[in-house]
């Protein structure tokens, strides 16, 4: 296979920890990591991922009229032009909600791979979550402080968004969903965010050895065990790697994924958060790795990923919102915390890795050039280590 060497079998295709986005709706679901790797590992693999993102969305209440007519009419009119009078639910119904977004959301997961006969591979994660104001120096990267430095500074502006204005290094994460419930979260609560199945088959086909090209079909299930989302959500993903070997003897890696996940496949309680109306999660995620081997064989792997994913509100649900904030204080984005649930989420990560037959390290930080701040900058590592040959 071209990616074999004697001593540098532990190269896999992509090296690619866990970098899904620490989304403030997103951590109570199992979200699909695309899987990059050729062929199953060798032997079982134990590794742990942390991640620090800095989600922030100021106060804001959204209403939904229930009137056809009134949705007709809202259509028509960009969505900050929209004028209507909702306070009285008999003569103008209306769905309700309310959402305020500011911390630093720290993610911890822990990760076993295990091959199972010699094209299949099922791993297993638990993850969790702590919620936390991100002073230093234990989100350096990721605090206020450093966020707003560099909008003074570098770009952006003074306050753009209005972290100055609501106080930085505060912890304020409330929403009241459309059904009167409520979802609220303190400085240091800690939640283990649910357990994860993904089973990999990685079929033998003809061109895999000829034209370097290799895929996988993953299958995901994911048990969600926080008391706002006891559920159960299943998936769906497929990913390809093209490998190319240069002639340096380092290598190109290129990867290409797509996945689709049915939330709330099951659920566990009738009083459960409504974390967004739309079912189903879509993603799709491409990669571009190249590796630089050492004398002493081990390797240096930089690679740069893109991910989309699909919004979390049904879309013809922008057609009609109506949004109250604080528009005057705030320079932008106070619209932010309903809006972007109807916005599709994307992002850049950029990846480092140390390989080593012994273990992996990687580093990442990923930014939201489409300013979702969902999170607007987030950081992570892992480390990897072979166990049970």
């Amino acid at each position: 296979m071209g990616q074999q060497k004697d001593s540098l079998s532990f190269k896999n295709g992509i090296d690619k920890p866990s970098i899904l986005a620490t989304h403030h709706f997103g951590i109570f679901s199992a979200r699909i990591n695309n899987n990059f790797k050729i062929e199953p590992p060798n032997q079982s693999l134990l590794s742990l991922d942390h991640a620090s993102g800095n989600n922030f969305h100021p106060f804001v209440e959204s209403y939904y009229p229930k009137d056809h007519a009134i949705r007709e009419e809202f259509s028509n009119t960009i969505w900050h032009d929209r004028r209507f009078n909702f306070i009285d639910q008999e003569t103008t119904p209306a769905d309700y909600l309310n959402i305020v977004i500011d911390a630093v959301i720290k993610e911890f997961r822990l990760n076993l791979n295990i091959p199972l006969a010699k094209k299949h591979e099922l791993g297993i994660t638990l993850r969790s979550y702590l919620i936390t104001r991100g002073k230093y120096p234990f989100s350096f990267f990721t605090g206020d402080e450093s966020i707003e430095w560099f909008h003074s500074n570098i770009a952006g502006g003074e306050d753009p968004y209005g972290r100055r204005f609501y106080g930085l290094n505060q912890v304020n994460f409330e929403y009241n969903d459309r059904n009167g419930r409520t979802l609220k979260l303190d400085n240091n609560d800690f939640l283990i965010g649910g357990i994860e199945l993904n089973h990999f088959y990685y079929p033998t086909l003809k061109f895999n050895e000829t034209r370097n090209l290799f895929f996988n079909i993953g299958s995901h299930v994911g048990i969600n065990t926080t008391k706002y989302n006891a559920s159960i959500d299943i998936g769906i993903s497929t990913n390809a790697v093209k490998h190319i070997v240069l002639k340096s003897g380092n290598e190109f890696n290129i990867g290409l994924g797509a996945s689709l996940l049915r939330k709330n496949f099951a659920n566990f309680r009738d009083d459960l958060i409504d974390l967004g109306t739309n079912k189903y999660l879509a993603s799709l995620q491409s990669d571009v790795e190249f590796t630089k081997y050492t004398e002493q064989k081990n390797y240096h792997a930089f690679s740069v990923n893109f991910h989309i994913q699909s919004r979390y509100g049904k879309k013809e649900e922008a057609g009609y919102y109506h949004l109250r904030g604080l528009w005057q204080e705030i320079n932008g984005g106070w619209q932010n915390g309903v809006q972007t649930l109807y916005n599709p989420l994307s992002d850049w990560t950029f990846i480092y890795t140390y390989g080593h037959p012994k273990f992996k390290l990687s580093l990442y930080f990923k930014e939201d050039f489409s300013v979702n701040n969902a999170p607007d900058f987030q950081t992570g590592l892992s480390v990897q280590i072979p166990i049970l040959k």
